[in-house]
């Protein structure tokens, strides 16, 4: 990066900062820690959600989501409008009538301890490892462009994020993701803008839109089915999309208290509702074109030299090894193959047929070559897949001064967002469903306000320890993270919906019946990975949910009518 780049990350960063600090005061108790005393308007509550679900990943790893797989994975957004509609209608109103801190509080007075504690810890286990990989994304960055080992950036980068949410709490997240948000859809906009103008003369948006679709990358719509007969292991499609998708996203935004906490800060309960039906309308859109920007950057590499790969630090670090001479190899035929795509592209848009399927052959004999690079930096002991590195690459190489530091001013600035609210999730969950709740002692407000902090400085250091194996995971980040809250979402949705639209089920059998629910979702997991079955991560969300509610209703008829709700 330039010396302006680097002047605009360090002035965004500062101002993000000050003005979070700024924000932040508020009562030194835990309504105000955790909930900023119920205080934000329905806007701050949209722009806050949205924050929280827009990390690092969703800037990093969703552009190259769609480099290399299309646009296919919004259709896993589908089912989100329905899902808000139905949290308005059945959990906001419980949640802000019982003034709960956490959702899992509900769960007492509606069943028992046990199946709260249950709850709570499924919710506590499946966000700190997720947000130990939200700690990894921004890690990447600063790994790439100052060559650090990625254990140091994940150690400094994760102290950052511990010192700034330690110290602000829930109004300081609601406020700086506000700012972050603006500046985020801006910035973005502005790099869409800039990859259309360096194409070549005489190509536009159109053409790259064109170029994207030939080419497999417009796959907005897909029906899962192939030569008559659906495809379970599938993972994107409007099946999918609309089922498992609806299932993770009621969960997520109706169960899991990094959103739940969001929307508990809101001064009324119209302004809950408002935020939430928001996020609905407006994060479909939003999500299309962050991986529309990953299409253009496929087409952009239509025109311009693509790199072998886009780890840089794997890259040399092949170049250097024993199989250097084959790396060398490969870079001549795709060397070779983007003279072709030129001659090919010279003809446009005079003999456009001819010219696509042309450019489909070719891009078949470029992914070939590149799975070869992958495998020997695999063979190097390196991580093969560079999907979370291409929109990043692309960024650094062309780019304007000034801009390029702005773009990545604004995936830490992301990162900070949803790291914070996550973390001071982690903390309230911990506090008021563990350690209040099984504390005899009762302290003073000042110092449950201490305590919380001590809890969110736990938790950081928990998700920088699981930030220190998430090179070795595989798939982009985006993907990985939503794998992982599929483990976890399905049964913990099944357990609320029980307690709303199920009453004569109680404690006893909707703790065992989310028990075997969450081990045979683990199994069919598995089963999946080893290629036993084929089942895209998505049914686990719809699959774990019927089978507590219906399990449930089973063992209910079995235990005796003594069970009481507690």
């Amino acid at each position: 990066m330039k010396s302006l780049d680097w002047f605009v990350l360090v002035i965004t960063l500062a101002a993000i900062i000050l003005y979070g600090v700024y924000k932040s005061r508020t009562t030194r108790d835990l309504d105000g820690y955790f909930l900023s005393n119920r205080s934000m308007p329905w806007y701050l509550i949209l722009l806050s959600i949205m924050g929280t679900q827009a990390s690092a990943i969703t800037f990093l790893a969703a552009p190259g989501q769609a480099y290399t797989d299309g646009m296919r994975f919004v259709q896993y957004y589908f089912g989100l409008p329905l899902a808000a509609i139905v949290i308005c209608i059945s959990f906001v109103p419980v949640f802000s009538r019982l003034k709960v801190f956490t959702a899992y509080e509900y769960l007492e007075q509606r069943f028992d301890l046990k199946t709260r504690t249950l709850t709570s810890f499924l919710f506590l286990l499946q966000r700190g490892l997720s947000t130990g990989i939200s700690i990894y994304a921004p890690s990447i960055i600063l790994s790439v462009l100052l060559g650090w080992n990625i254990y140091l950036t994940n150690l400094f980068m994760g102290g950052l994020l511990i010192i700034y949410t330690v110290t602000g709490g829930a109004r300081a997240v609601a406020y700086t993701q506000t700012f972050q948000f603006l500046i985020i859809i801006g910035a973005m906009v502005t790099a869409g803008y800039f990859i259309v103008k360096d194409l070549p003369p005489g190509i536009g948006f159109s053409d790259a839109l064109l170029v994207g679709g030939k080419l497999g990358k417009m796959n907005v719509l897909t029906s899962g089915f192939r030569e008559g007969t659906f495809d379970w292991g599938d993972r994107y499609n409007i099946f999918s999309g609309m089922i498992g998708g609806f299932f993770l996203l009621l969960s997520y935004f109706g169960t899991d208290q990094s959103q739940v906490g969001r929307y508990l800060t809101a001064r009324s309960l119209t302004e809950s509702r408002l935020g939430l039906l928001m996020n609905g309308i407006v994060k479909v859109p939003m999500q299309f074109f962050i991986l529309l920007i990953g299409v253009l950057v496929f087409a952009f590499y239509q025109f311009n030299k693509a790199p072998a790969f886009f780890n840089e630090l794997e890259l040399k670090r092949l170049e250097q090894s024993v199989y250097s001479d084959s790396l060398h190899h490969l870079k001549l035929e795709l060397q070779s193959i983007q003279q072709r795509k030129n001659a090919a592209l010279a003809l446009y848009p005079g003999q456009q047929e001819t010219v696509f399927q042309q450019l489909q052959a070719l891009q078949q004999e470029t992914d070939t070559v590149r799975m070869q690079i992958k495998g020997l930096v695999k063979k190097n002991g390196g991580a093969d897949n560079d999907t979370n590195y291409i929109f990043l690459h692309f960024v650094v190489d062309y780019l304007p001064a000034g801009l390029v530091g702005l773009i990545i001013a604004i995936i830490f600035l992301a990162s900070w967002g949803s790291i914070a609210a996550a973390l001071n999730s982690l903390a309230s969950s911990t506090v008021i469903d563990f350690h209040k709740r099984f504390s005899a002692k009762k302290n003073p407000d000042e110092k449950d306000y201490r305590i919380s902090k001590h809890y969110t400085l736990l938790w950081g250091l928990f998700c920088i320890a699981v930030a220190m194996f998430v090179s070795n995971w595989g798939n982009s980040l985006i993907e990985v993270v939503n794998v992982l809250g599929s483990l976890f979402y399905g049964t913990i949705l099944g357990i609320f919906l029980v307690a709303f639209y199920s009453k004569q089920i109680k404690g006893n059998a909707v703790f065992w019946a989310a028990m075997i629910a969450e081990l045979i979702v683990v199994v069919l997991f598995f089963l999946n990975e080893y290629k036993v079955i084929a089942l895209g991560f998505l049914w686990l969300n719809a699959i774990g949910a019927l089978l507590v509610w219906g399990i449930s209703f089973l063992l209910q008829l079995l235990m005796p009518q003594r069970d009481s709700y507690n």
